[in-house]
C-alpha cells in the first residue's frame, strides 16, 4: 500500500472545519487566477515576441504568480492534513480510507455538511456512492 494517511469517516469529518476553511480560500482565489490568466493571454495576443512583455503583461504575470503561490500553499496545507484537492472550482476533496481491505477515497465537496460519500480510487466524482452503516463498520479497520 502507498504511504498515505488513512482516515475513517469519523476522522475525516473531524478534519472538516480546517479543510473547509482552506478549500474556501482556494475556491475564492481560483476564479481570480483564471481571470488574470485570461487577461494576460489577451494582452499577449496583441504583442510581438521581439517587443518583450509590456508593463501590463508584467503586472498581470506578477499578480498571477502571487495568487498561484497562495493557492499552492493552500494545496500544501491540505496535503499536510492528509487529503487531496480534486477540484479547484467546486472544492472537491478526497481523504484516503479503507473499505473491505482496499484503498478508497472518502469524498467531500464544499457546501456539504459532512463526508457522506466514497468512491474507488480510480472512479472519481462520478463514481461517488453514499456511505452506509456497513461502510462505516468496515472502515474501523483503519488504525488510530
Amino acid at each position: 500500500m502507498t504511504d498515505v494517511k488513512l482516515f475513517t469517516v469519523e476522522r475525516a469529518n473531524s478534519a472538516l472545519p480546517l479543510v473547509r476553511r482552506i478549500v474556501q480560500d482556494i475556491v475564492a482565489e481560483h476564479p481570480r487566477w483564471k481571470d488574470l490568466v485570461s487577461r494576460y493571454e489577451l494582452a499577449a495576443a496583441g504583442a510581438r515576441a521581439e517587443w518583450g512583455e509590456s508593463p501590463e503583461q508584467l503586472e498581470l504575470r506578477r499578480e498571477i504568480d502571487a495568487i498561484a503561490r497562495r493557492i499552492n500553499g493552500y494545496v500544501d496545507e491540505l496535503a499536510e492534513v492528509g487529503c487531496v484537492l480534486k477540484g479547484f472550482e467546486q472544492g472537491l476533496v478526497d481523504f484516503y480510507g479503507l473499505h473491505e481491505g482496499r484503498l478508497v477515497f472518502l469524498c467531500w465537496k464544499l457546501g456539504e455538511e459532512a463526508v457522506r460519500h466514497w468512491h474507488e480510487v480510480d472512479a472519481g466524482f462520478a463514481g461517488r456512492q453514499e456511505i452506509t452503516p456497513d461502510f462505516v463498520t468496515s472502515d474501523t479497520e483503519v488504525e488510530p
